[in-house]
């Protein structure tokens, strides 16, 4: 059994004395774990990074099998993160959430795309938050959660979307809010992908977030709790406001 693909490293560790088991994301294989011989050696130990962009060749006796992974550079990201703590703390955050929502070796082709788009965005700190908010609602959508933006759940209307229903995520107006606005998430302009996306607004969409994968994502992965990651990055990236 074989195949191979081109790939983003999101976690190795050690494995005996000289092997490393890997875990990567792929277009056609989705998240898949692989034992890399020598991955401690001078040679394969400074790629093995998470977020390095890599040729995989997978090879197992059976299907079922964890398999070996033989693997070249294509592109480091290391340079991108090195310095600055945000960067760094946003890919640990894309890597950790991976491994946490992701089944095994199933393909996510449409979400591959983007994070490997929004990979390419570390060391631009004015893209990447914005970035990287959009990508987690990629996520929730990608795991059968995603939320519904266009129209007013109460009353229909496309216009004046305020406020976000945490239980069932869709968009809500000031007048169909009523009296139950107290109750409701508020909804950032820049969520919908409207106006400029100031680091106030974008720190309320990851308020918004972060609400629907602890309630909806987290109780089905068996309320596993959500890697520690993803709210260091936002934390630092609260320190911006």
């Amino acid at each position: 059994m074989e195949w191979r693909d081109e790939g983003i490293l999101l976690a190795a560790r050690r494995h005996g004395e000289t092997a490393m088991i890997a875990e990567v994301f792929t277009p056609s294989q989705g998240r898949h774990a692989g034992v890399i011989r020598g991955g401690t050696s001078r040679k394969l130990a400074p790629i093995l990074q998470p977020g390095a962009q890599l040729d995989i060749a997978w090879k197992a006796r059976l299907e079922d099998h964890m398999g070996n992974f033989a693997v070249e550079p294509l592109r480091s990201r290391a340079a991108q993160v090195m310095g600055d703590r945000i960067s760094l703390a946003g890919l640990n955050a894309v890597t950790g959430l991976l491994c946490y929502a992701l089944p095994e070796r199933e393909p996510h082709r449409k979400l591959y795309a983007r994070t490997e788009a929004l990979l390419d965005l570390l060391g631009q700190p004015d893209l990447w938050p914005l970035a990287y908010l959009h990508w987690e609602l990629a996520l929730l959508e990608e795991m059968g959660f995603g939320l519904d933006l266009n129209r007013c759940a109460v009353t229909g209307a496309r216009e004046g979307l305020t406020y976000i229903s945490p239980r069932s995520g869709r968009a809500v107006t000031r007048q169909g809010a009523g009296e139950w606005a107290d109750r409701l998430l508020p909804l950032p302009a820049c969520l919908m992908g409207i106006g400029a996306a100031p680091d106030r607004e974008i720190a309320e969409g990851f308020r918004v977030t972060g609400h629907f994968l602890n309630e909806r994502l987290a109780p089905e992965l068996g309320r596993k709790p959500l890697p520690e990651a993803r709210q260091r990055f936002v934390d630092l990236f609260a320190r911006r406001l």
